[in-house]
């Protein structure tokens, strides 16, 4: 295939993680892990410090301690991260941006400048994120307070925080704030739509993560190295706690992680300018963008469609299907997150082909919204050991709120632009059901969770129907006999009465089994 001189290829990539206790362990900030990941990037591309001096871009994913306004970074940051990182390795880009908050960014971030790249507007890009928030909290522990910031000074474009998809007052009044709580609904009206037990459910949890573990326990880089059984993940204990029904700790995405990833874009003219070998050259044969609708908003809680409209179109524009792939990375914060593109895509959770090149966020770890740089870099490094074979990375941002998809392979591949803006445009235009804040009458549950978290009894929330269809949110009053109901009787789909709050604006809506 002859190939256009602008053709955007993956040259680098890069990975840097350490573990508190190591003999290594130097508690490294996030700037400075972060600089590790982007040097070995460099290096990746074997043409070193040539390709650091080619940078003109560096675009950079937020720490979580700088993702939303209310977040604090505890030792100070920089107040120009992708600069920090940039002079580390001795670039001096033209530009430097901070991207969006949301685990959808490393992908979403390689599908934009891939276009940019194409246009000839930018050359060489470094993509780059870090989270330090182990070494936080064990330093914390210890009474340390390290001074982590920097000024740096340049042009930074900061994009924000972007949460407008993520803002729900009226779930959050419910109670349910967290990223656990909300999951742990959306996992349930899965369970609900598949008529599983409470019991069933956990296995069928458990046997989609042990194979996670198992890839974990064989990556360096992960946080956890303990391959773990089915029963261990789905079996609740005083180590496997229970989160959020129905979560035990070992299917939830593992924050505690000092980890970075990084990511060198260019073009295949320049690339052959700087003298990086062709071996190293990875193609976009497909990429796409989509965001879900709100959490209440959606007609399946339990299903993630716009993900898997969004990697059918990506493997559309790569002209192969699901089937074809040989390397694949599901961003697997949760298991809803994992079973909505298996279910989507038709993809058993027990394809031997392995759904996590690095061993998914609850083993190798939750590095903010960091996790697909990593996962990008476990399949670029996977496509150059298998020439020719095509590689998934499925990124996912808020609570199964947005999805990008990158196809990659060794093969070239002509660069097609994103349509992503006619695929959300057939997402928005998707039925709704109707949602009523204030509701009275019976209904019947349609999910739920009991968060165990925090002080005093556990706190129930569920999700219902109400007779003529509309969606409602209530909680259960404390001390109340649902309490102890929902503790040990399966609520799914049992009949309830809604009394709505007596201040809307501020209190819950309250539940009573009929």
């Amino acid at each position: 295939m002859a190939r256009d001189d602008r053709m955007p290829i993956i040259i680098g990539v890069g990975e840097f993680s350490e573990q508190i206790g190591a003999p290594d362990y130097a508690a490294l900030s996030p700037a400075d892990l972060a600089g590790r990941a982007a040097a070995l990037a460099v290096l990746d591309t074997g043409s070193g410090p040539a390709v650091a001096d080619a940078i003109d871009t560096i675009a950079s994913i937020r720490q979580f301690e700088i993702s939303t306004p209310a977040a604090v970074a505890p030792f100070g940051c920089s107040n120009n991260f992708p600069r920090s990182v940039a002079r580390r390795i001795g670039a001096n880009p033209a530009r430097a941006v901070l991207e969006v908050t949301g685990g959808q960014g490393p992908q979403h971030l390689v599908g934009e400048f891939a276009a940019k790249i194409m246009a000839g507007t930018v050359e060489t890009v470094l993509l780059v994120g870090s989270e330090a928030i182990s070494t936080v909290r064990h330093l914390q522990s210890k009474g340390e307070t390290p001074d982590w910031s920097e000024q740096v000074e340049g042009e930074l474009e900061d994009r924000g925080y972007a949460l407008e998809a993520m803002w729900m007052p009226y779930v959050f009044r419910h109670g349910l704030r967290t990223p656990i709580q909300i999951y742990a609904i959306l996992e349930n009206a899965r369970r609900k739509r598949l008529g599983l037990s409470r019991e069933a459910y956990a296995t069928e949890m458990g046997r989609l993560f042990a194979p996670f573990s198992e890839a974990a326990a064989r990556n360096p880089h992960a946080m956890s190295r303990e391959a773990r059984s089915v029963e261990e993940i789905a079996t609740p204990t005083e180590r496997n706690r229970m989160l959020s029904d129905p979560f035990p700790r070992f299917v939830v995405s593992r924050d505690q992680a000092n980890q970075a990833a990084a990511v060198i874009l260019t073009s295949v003219g320049r690339a052959r300018a700087l003298g990086v070998p062709e071996d190293r050259w990875v193609y976009l044969h497909g990429h796409a963008d989509a965001k879900e609708r709100m959490v209440m908003d959606r007609q399946d809680m339990g299903a993630y469609p716009a993900a898997v409209a969004a990697a059918e179109r990506a493997l559309a524009q790569a002209g192969i299907t699901a089937a074809d792939l040989g390397v694949i990375d599901f961003y697997s914060c949760f298991p809803v997150a994992v079973f909505g593109l298996c279910d989507g895509l038709g993809i058993s959770p027990a394809d031997p082909r392995g759904l996590t090149v690095t061993g998914g966020l609850p083993f190798f770890g939750g590095a903010g919204n960091n996790y697909s740089m990593h996962a990008l870099a476990e399949v670029i490094g996977a496509l150059r050991a298998r020439p020719g074979a095509f590689g998934f990375v499925g990124a996912n941002g808020g609570f199964l709120s947005k999805y990008s998809v990158g196809v990659y392979s060794t093969r070239p591949a002509h660069y097609q632009p994103d349509d992503s803006k006619a695929l959300q445009a057939e997402i928005d235009g998707w039925a709704a059901p109707e949602v009523v804040e204030e509701p009275e009458g019976e209904g019947v549950v349609e999910t739920y969770t009991i968060d165990y978290q925090g002080a005093g009894e556990p706190k129930p929330v569920i999700v219902g129907r109400l007779a003529n269809g509309a969606r409602f949110m209530a909680a259960a009053a404390p001390g109340s006999a649902e309490v102890q109901i929902m503790l040990h009787e399966d609520p799914l789909g049992r009949a309830v009465r809604v009394t709505k709050a007596a201040d809307p604006t501020k209190g819950m809506n309250l539940f009573t089994f009929v």
